[in-house]
């Protein structure tokens, strides 16, 4: 597997070997010895499963101390635009953004540590995202940074009249108004 650092202070991007015949596929997808060889060490909790159709922005949440969240994302049918921004106020990189494209087809991953918001885009007629968690979802500290907000200046590659939006990330405050990690 090889691991790819994006400039943001863990993040990082995970692509697998895929080992393909006449019969299909084969890869891994997670592999701990791996991982803590490369200086990362995880204890998922949670994992959790959307499908949504074109046109699809979810996000930008993330969930404050001490029920942060640190995720490993991956797309498995179709492809989505994944975008997080970074709202750790003592990182160089704090407010900026890293945005990647993941699909069934690249089987790419990447792992969003704690003190991120995240959000994601479906590209294709539809998707179906997982993604593992290493603290269990709070709802109390569950908070969002609008996905639309122009300060972030943030593409999500849908055409503005395509998007669909949830009420709740509609309402959303700006990033400059966003409940501090």
């Amino acid at each position: 597997m090889k691991v790819i650092e994006t400039g943001f202070e863990g993040l990082l991007v995970f692509e697998p070997s895929v080992y393909a015949d006449d019969r299909g596929y084969f890869f891994e997808s997670y592999n701990a010895n791996t991982w803590k060889n490369n200086g990362v060490e995880y204890l998922f909790v949670q994992d959790n499963e959307s499908k949504s159709q074109y046109g699809t922005i979810r996000g930008l949440h993330y969930q404050i101390n001490p029920n942060a969240q640190t995720k490993l994302v991956r797309c498995t049918k179709g492809k989505v635009i994944d975008i997080v921004v970074d709202i750790r106020p003592d990182q160089p990189t704090y407010g900026q953004s890293f945005s990647i494209i993941l699909s069934n087809k690249k089987k790419n991953q990447l792992l969003i540590p704690r003190g991120f918001a995240h959000g994601f885009a479906t590209l294709s007629k539809t998707a179906v995202f997982n993604y593992k968690c290493d603290n269990f979802y709070n709802k109390a500290s569950e908070r969002s940074i609008h996905p639309l907000d122009k300060s972030l200046t943030l593409d999500w590659n849908i055409p503005e009249d395509k998007i669909i939006l949830s009420d709740k990330d509609k309402e959303s405050p700006i990033f400059g108004e966003h409940h501090p990690f």
